[in-house]
């Protein structure tokens, strides 16, 4: 080895060349404007067509709008979704989600779910803290689920337009999917606009 050599190794390490070399980086980055969020301090804005929280929605006048056909379950590719449907027994053409889980420990937040139901009753919210020290709280209920969706209400409503499920104006309010009469009793007062 040559002497020059080795005198620019020992005077590289006495004067800790590399930790320099990497301090100027450093120093350099300290004058430039921070990109990251403060998390818990700053919220980031999310879009529309964020897949957070699963939530039930209602319709306006507050009846449930899922009829447990169990296509979200269907259609659900981790299996995380269980719905056990029941007839309701005043209208008997008309069935209902007795129960209704979803595992979010399993969810993928594909949408899949959403995409399948016929009514628009599942949404997905901009919801996504989860954190919890017991996983039991992560399987939701039906009524945890309502309440979600109550709670987040407008949220899921513009997944629904933005994922073009569902338009905002009162043309698509009243072309809503609506169930075959029932034998005993008329369910519906009026008929809807596009049958007449």
């Amino acid at each position: 080895m040559r002497i020059g050599v080795l005198i620019k190794k020992i005077l590289q390490a006495m004067l800790f060349y590399e930790i320099w070399e990497a301090m100027k980086v450093t120093f350099k980055h300290m004058f430039y404007r921070p990109i990251t969020f403060q998390y818990p301090r700053e919220q980031r804005t999310l879009p529309d067509t964020h897949r957070g929280a699963l939530a039930l929605l209602r319709y306006d006048g507050g009846k449930e709008r899922c009829v447990g056909c169990d296509l979200c379950e269907a259609a659900c590719p981790s299996r995380c979704i269980k719905v056990v449907s029941a007839e309701d027994k005043s209208l008997p053409l008309q069935r209902y989600a007795s129960e209704f889980y979803i595992d979010i420990t399993k969810c993928v937040f594909c949408g899949y779910c959403v995409e399948a139901c016929p009514v628009n009753a599942l949404a997905m919210t901009k919801m996504y803290e989860f954190s919890t020290h017991d996983k039991r709280t992560l399987l939701f209920d039906k009524r945890r689920l309502y309440e979600i969706g109550e709670r987040y209400i407008e949220d899921g409503k513009k997944y629904l337009v933005a994922h073009n499920q569902e338009k905002d104006d009162q043309g698509s309010r009243e072309y809503r999917y609506f169930f075959p009469q029932s034998v005993l009793k008329a369910t519906q007062t009026v008929p809807p606009k596009h049958l007449t």
